[in-house]
């Protein structure tokens, strides 16, 4: 009876103290809302960005190299990379470029260890190659296999290289981007979302698992939720809800990323507002959820 007892009460101040705590973090978060964190210093890191070549990947390290970061700057095109490089040399960066397609592990793993050899252990990962193209998301089917290897697995061969050095060095940041293809799905779009999905999954199995094992290594999960990111193809686009999906420079949503990742956030989103309609469509009843999905389904068509 007494052990009975003692058990409840151990039980109920457990709760007591989980509850507490719950609210504590919430009061924290709303008033880091409106008072966020100071943005940490970037100097002296060693950035692998993946998909360097165009878009946010360019504009990250670019952004990366006035911060003081060495950048090494992955993609499969060289000459894409190149410019880049060029670019990032005229901001008096430090980066260099380097050719791999990271859905082959024994490339990744290659391409890991040169850049280990010549630049010192990889201290931040950057993984943008995974974002699909706004055509892609319309109209173009995709190959089930390449999308799922681009977006999905290529992370796996990535974090087996790229964590070793981070443990090394003993501290770490790992950046993993999620499309609008994760908030809703569509039409011949099954790939794209799916994979999107599993990425966010894998960013909170790594979170929790880094939680545990490398309280140092920190995992940022960004979901960039405008549909497209750059404006060479926004006049050939007409959108349903243009305030809440429109365009975006890729500079403007690398400085945004940037700005996330240098205040530690585990999960925002670009725009910023957008992360709590995506967190909503999951606690609604499911009608509902298919409902609003449906109407904020970017309803984009090329005109």
């Amino acid at each position: 009876m007494l052990l009975r007892i003692y058990s409840v009460f151990v039980l109920t101040m457990d709760l007591v103290m989980l509850f507490i705590r719950i609210c504590y973090i919430i009061l924290t978060s709303i008033y880091r809302i409106i008072r966020p964190q100071p943005l940490k210093s970037l100097y002296g890191e060693v950035a692998m960005v993946v998909g360097a070549g165009s878009g946010v990947g360019r504009e990250l390290t670019l952004h990366l190299c006035q911060l003081g970061v060495t950048v090494a700057c992955v993609d499969i095109n060289v000459e894409s990379c190149n410019t880049t490089v060029q670019r990032a040399l005229q901001l008096h960066g430090k980066c260099k470029r380097y050719q791999c397609d990271v859905r082959d592990n024994v490339a990744v793993v290659d391409i890991v260890n040169l850049i280990k050899d010549q630049f010192g252990d990889i201290t931040m990962l950057f993984h943008c190659c995974g974002l699909p193209s706004p055509r892609a998301l319309i109209e173009e089917p995709p190959d089930i296999r390449t999308t799922m290897d681009l977006s999905v697995i290529s992370y796996f061969w990535l974090l087996d290289a790229v964590l070793p050095c981070m443990q090394r060095a003993g501290r770490g940041h790992i950046t993993i981007l999620s499309s609008v293809a994760g908030l809703s799905s569509g039409r011949s779009r099954i790939p794209l979302s799916t994979a999107q999905f599993a990425v966010q999954g894998l960013a909170e199995s790594l979170l929790m698992d880094l939680r545990h094992s490398s309280k140092n290594i920190i995992v940022t999960l960004v979901h960039v939720y405008p549909f497209i990111i750059g404006t060479e193809v926004a006049k050939d686009i007409r959108f349903r809800l243009p305030s809440y999906f429109g365009t975006m420079p890729a500079a403007e949503a690398a400085r945004k990323i940037l700005n996330g990742v240098r205040r530690n956030y585990a999960e925002f989103s670009v725009p910023g507002y957008l992360l709590y309609l995506g967190h909503l469509l999951r606690i609604l009843p499911k009608e509902a959820s298919i409902m609003l999905r449906e109407m904020l389904d970017t309803g984009v068509d090329f005109a």
